[in-house]
């Protein structure tokens, strides 16, 4: 019999890239994923960092530039964002490997995002806040299930069919078979195909668990119960380190609210920087066992969402996320908060309606 470590083996071989403009977020992302046993991972701190070095790999350079096997981005980055990047990768000729697993991971897992990023040719798309167990399941699927990829006239990337059924009504022509698709066995014939009813579809070899080895093919990829134990724990521990963190963007925020009450022309920067800031809040509060600050952040960048109201009304809705979000850290309000989170609701409620031009509440989870 096989022990678990043994079935295991070959983590090492795989290189992971974290792509995230958040310094405090890549650390925590890194860790977690380096405690699962993928010592080998690439850290990049936006969208251009990650293409420059992927074009690095591509030209096959010293062996210090490692080549990457998967690659985990957050979506909303600047100047080369998560979507820019994944398209990069799928249609470039300058990419190293079109079909790359790509993990979107992003807080804005708003519908339109989440299509925009299937459509582009994304292989799994995961929401903050994310847990370790998370990022297992996710990399789990991708070692041992790989999605066939697929090119059409206006498509290419890992098939979008995630059910037998197939896709939902009026979304797509393709037959839900394989009869009318040519089958093609090498990753060179990525090309367009000529007419638009022409459909390939790629029989390609599990790369990622042949890169693991012999006992990799042989074996599902399973990590060990203790292993995520401990990366999870270890997660959690590191909630101390957000509560600073999260101190520091709310202190932004106020500073985005004192400077643009003082003047009395265009608010758009402020505005688009405080929805940015409500954006990283909203995402990375429920990782580390604080939901509410998820939640108020969530309402926050709805309502700063252009084109949103540049009026000091809406000034003072965002002084109130504020103050409810301090609160929520000043406390260490964990979990829902009990009678005291349905206290900050209804006091964040009250003040949105207040400066609202209609009634309004807090943005569900």
């Amino acid at each position: 019999m096989i022990n678990k470590d043994e079935k295991n083996q070959g983590l090492d071989r795989i290189s992971i890239m974290v792509v995230e403009d958040n310094e405090y977020m890549l650390d925590i992302l890194i860790n977690s994923i380096k405690r699962m046993g993928f010592p080998r991972v690439q850290r990049c701190k936006n969208g251009k960092e990650a293409v420059d070095y992927l074009k690095l790999t591509s030209k096959g350079f010293s062996s210090a530039v490692e080549p990457i096997d998967i690659v985990i981005t957050d979506l909303i980055m600047s100047p080369v964002s998560g979507v820019n990047l994944l398209q990069w990768l799928r249609d470039d000729k300058a990419s190293p490997n079109r079909f790359m697993p790509v993990i979107m991971l992003s807080g804005a897992a708003d519908r339109a995002n989440v299509e925009e990023s299937r459509d582009r040719g994304v292989t799994d798309f995961m929401a903050k806040p994310f847990s370790v167990e998370n990022i297992y399941k996710v990399l789990q699927r991708i070692i041992d299930n790989p999605r066939q990829y697929v090119t059409t006239q206006n498509y290419f990337g890992p098939c979008r069919r995630r059910s037998k059924a197939g896709p939902p009504k009026n979304m797509e022509r393709r037959k839900p078979d394989e009869s009318h698709a040519t089958i093609v066995y090498a990753k060179d014939k990525v090309e367009k195909p000529a007419a638009p009813s022409d459909v390939w579809l790629f029989k390609l070899p599990n790369y990622l668990k042949q890169k693991m080895g012999s006992n990799a093919q042989r074996h599902p990829f399973v990590l060990p119960e203790d292993v995520l134990a401990s990366a999870e724990a270890s997660l959690k521990r590191e909630a101390d380190g957000f509560l600073d963190w999260a101190k520091q963007f709310l202190d932004r925020l106020s500073r985005q609210v004192t400077e643009a009450k003082q003047i009395s022309g265009e608010r758009t920067s402020y505005f688009d920087e405080i929805n940015l800031i409500a954006h990283e809040l909203r995402g990375q509060g429920g990782t580390f066992g604080y939901p509410l600050i998820t939640v108020f952040g969530k309402s926050l960048y709805e309502l700063t969402k252009p084109p949103c109201r540049h009026d000091d009304a809406n000034l003072e809705i965002v002084k109130a996320h504020i103050d409810t979000m301090r609160a929520v850290l000043r406390e260490k309000i964990e979990g829902d908060g009990g009678e005291m989170g349905q206290m900050l609701f209804k006091a964040l409620k009250a003040a949105i309606n207040k400066y609202s031009t209609k009634p309004a509440e807090p943005a569900a989870t």
